[in-house]
């Protein structure tokens, strides 16, 4: 006998098409979450003004053009919107159908990494160059497909009443199938991108009501999964230099320590209002490595100060809280874990950012959602909110 289960009563209206048939009074625009959107174009917007000043003075990447990376930056904004309206016009209920071929498509793809195609950027073998100064980075698109393959096993039987939450099997089959590409990325080896996908798997099953002993599991796997890298030497020499330095910020602070040691003096020279944009001197000075990408968060602590700063905290967190509200109200268990792991996503990969320009994370290699240079990381981050905008369009004022 199934067992009755708040996602076992369908109650959205049959879809004709890609996206249900929405009356005039009831649109598509009139059903975004409009808070998601703004926050989303107003991280976007400052991180375009950041990454203008991290770059605008050094010649040796923007080429000699003080606009190459402010361009590029909108370019990426303004692809990264196209994404978002085509997820949308799709329709999560759609892509669920695709998930197969969207989950061997990432795996072609990671895998073509390892191959002569791939190349190394900043220590990791992780991107495909695919030529007039563009690049991809397989692994940023891999979050996505882990949050939607998962969702896809373990929401079927739960949506349509057969149980009322995943067995055991269906578990085992989306760890295997998420530990895969995970795996992959391990080899090339993108440790940052891993964790962010390690954080994704729980968030993942923590809301789809698996058994809470897969979660103790996986946080007990995971500890001895570290021990066991860490003592077969599968990190390189630079991934091991970061975590000694997060240990220990005096360890060489002229050499692995002193990323993290500059941007702690750019981020406090700010105080509360900042030196203003374009007028700091660490970023004038350029001596805060890699300042348009990993370390952007510096340029707001220096030049917009502590309002600027807590600005981009209360923008990211506008996200993160309108996408709880999006989980809690949608009707479908598949929706809820789709939220669930952007969630995870979002919350980690800000955290472990941010955190490592303030040394209390180890440096990562992560980008900050919306706000770092990088085409792959926001055309990533756009198809989640469409992802979240979908969730939020499809379901019926009722609910």
């Amino acid at each position: 006998m199934p067992t009755a289960n708040k996602f076992s009563v369908s109650r959205y209206a049959p879809e004709r098409g890609p996206m249900a048939k929405l009356t005039a009074r009831d649109s598509v625009l009139r059903r975004l979450d409009w808070p998601i959107l703004l926050s989303s174009l107003a991280l976007s917007f400052l991180g375009a003004l950041l990454v203008w000043s991290a770059t605008r003075n050094r010649t040796t990447l923007n080429q000699g053009d003080p606009y190459y990376f402010l361009a590029r930056h909108a370019l990426n904004t303004g692809i990264g919107l196209v994404l978002m309206i085509g997820t949308i016009w799709l329709g999560h209920r759609t892509l669920r159908g695709a998930v197969p071929v969207l989950y061997g498509l990432s795996l072609v793809l990671i895998l073509a990494v390892l191959t002569p195609l791939g190349a190394t950027i900043n220590g990791a073998h992780a991107w495909i160059v695919i030529g007039g100064g563009f690049s991809l980075q397989p692994s940023e698109f891999v979050k996505i497909t882990i949050i939607l393959v998962m969702a896809m096993l373990l929401a079927t039987r739960v949506d349509a009443g057969d149980l009322a939450h995943p067995d055991h099997r269906t578990v085992v089959k989306s760890l295997c199938l998420a530990a895969a590409p995970m795996g992959i990325v391990m080899l090339m080896p993108d440790l940052g991108s891993v964790m962010v996908m390690v954080v994704i798997v729980l968030g993942v099953l923590l809301a789809s009501g698996a058994s809470n002993r897969w979660v103790f599991g996986l946080l007990a796997s995971g500890v001895g999964g570290a021990v066991l890298i860490w003592q077969l030497g599968v990190l390189d020499e630079y991934q091991i230099n970061r975590f000694a330095a997060f240990a220990n910020p005096e360890l060489d602070p002229a050499g692995v320590g002193y990323n993290t040691n500059q941007a702690r003096i750019a981020i406090g020279s700010g105080g509360l209002t900042g030196s203003g944009l374009f007028k700091g001197s660490q970023t004038t000075g350029q001596f805060v490595p890699e300042q348009q990408t990993d370390f952007v968060f510096t340029v707001a602590g220096e030049e917009l100060g502590f309002v600027g700063a807590g600005l981009i905290l209360v923008l990211l967190g506008v996200i993160l809280w309108r996408a709880c509200v999006i989980a809690r109200e949608t009707t479908e268990l598949y929706g809820t874990i789709v939220c669930a792991g952007i969630i995870a996503w979002f919350a980690f990969q800000s955290f472990e950012n941010i955190g490592m320009t303030l040394g209390i994370m180890p440096v990562a290699g992560l980008p900050l959602p919306f706000v770092s240079y990088g085409g792959s990381s926001m055309f990533a981050v756009w198809i989640a909110v469409g992802l979240l905008q979908s969730i939020k369009v499809q379901r019926p004022l009722s609910a």
